[in-house]
């Protein structure tokens, strides 16, 4: 794939942004087709991006080539640049400019990033050296970078004190963090503190009240689920608490969440996705990660319908 021609492309950092989850074919290789043809329902559904290769479409066990693949396979099917989000950030800094060089190469301006995160305990002035390093050795004024907090995963969080040094160095560069930690005080706080900063919950039923506090919208699991309820959330949270369809539409959100949170989220959302496309295949996922006993795939299911009716 010619790629030298492409001229990244920013997306606009407030909205929704999918935590897309990536379908995995027999030999547990990220399907391309079907992750392309998911990207795309997604966008139809009101998303305003797909948070590719995150948390939630298992980054972390890919390689270098399997994501750079992935990332082209996206865009030679139609997806605009500019509708991407993907995480680049991994372990080795070495390896995160690799796959942020590759993002910008291929026409995507706005990447995700997470903290190296093997090491821990590592000081403030360790995470800031790790950024600096990738954001000069990448050398490219075009770049933005959406940092991500998620503590409870990294185990390397991402202080204030950080943000405030970093956004002071390459202010043009760090554009906006995801806070996946749940505690809504410290997205609020960033609100406050950092204006012109893009808080993004990674938290659904957070949306809405984040919005409502200056917030930039989300990028969450969930929105493979229920997308157009996000959406509508961020077109209309301006409104009223009177607005039925508003209250409907997050609590749909909420119930979403809850449903997905009562066994393993991944592999939850995997047997979700199985059972909307009718394809057995999404359920995979690449170890260390699990299916869902098949007990517990039963309840899932019949969880899921009741709230599809009741909805």
């Amino acid at each position: 794939m010619s790629t030298s021609s492409l001229h990244p492309q920013s997306l606009n950092s407030h909205g929704v942004f999918s935590a897309a989850l990536t379908p995995l074919d027999a030999d547990l290789a990220p399907d391309h087709a079907r992750f392309i043809a998911h990207c795309r329902y997604l966008l139809d559904e009101g998303c305003d991006a797909i948070a590719m290769l995150g948390t939630t479409g298992e980054a972390n066990s890919f390689s270098v080539a399997e994501r750079t693949a992935l990332l082209e396979a996206v865009i030679a099917g139609g997806i605009k640049p500019n509708q991407l989000l993907p995480g680049t950030g991994v372990a080795a800094f070495t390896e995160t400019v690799a796959l942020t060089r590759h993002a910008l190469s291929v026409g995507v301006g706005t990447v995700v990033m997470l903290p190296p995160f093997y090491y821990k305990n590592v000081s403030d002035d360790g995470v800031y050296a790790a950024y600096s390093e990738i954001i000069q050795r990448i050398g490219d004024a075009r770049l933005k970078i959406v940092l991500y907090h998620i503590p409870q995963m990294s185990m390397q969080p991402i202080s204030h004190a950080l943000i405030e040094r970093l956004r002071k160095a390459y202010p043009s560069t760090i554009v906006g963090i995801k806070d996946s930690s749940g505690d809504f005080a410290n997205m609020t706080a960033m609100v406050e503190r950092f204006h012109g900063f893009a808080v993004l919950t990674g938290a659904d039923p957070l949306l809405l009240p984040l919005l409502r506090k200056g917030g930039a919208g989300c990028i969450t699991a969930t929105s493979n689920l229920v997308a157009r309820d996000l959406a509508y959330v961020f077109k209309h949270f301006r409104d009223s608490d009177d607005d039925a369809d508003l209250a409907a539409a997050q609590a749909r959100i909420v119930k979403a969440r809850e449903l997905v949170s009562r066994f393993a989220q991944m592999p939850s959302l995997k047997a979700l996705m199985a059972e909307r496309t009718g394809h057995a295949g999404w359920q995979r996922l690449r170890p260390p990660l699990e299916t869902l006993p098949a007990a517990q795939v039963k309840e899932l299911l019949a969880s899921a319908a009741a709230f599809a009716k009741a909805a």
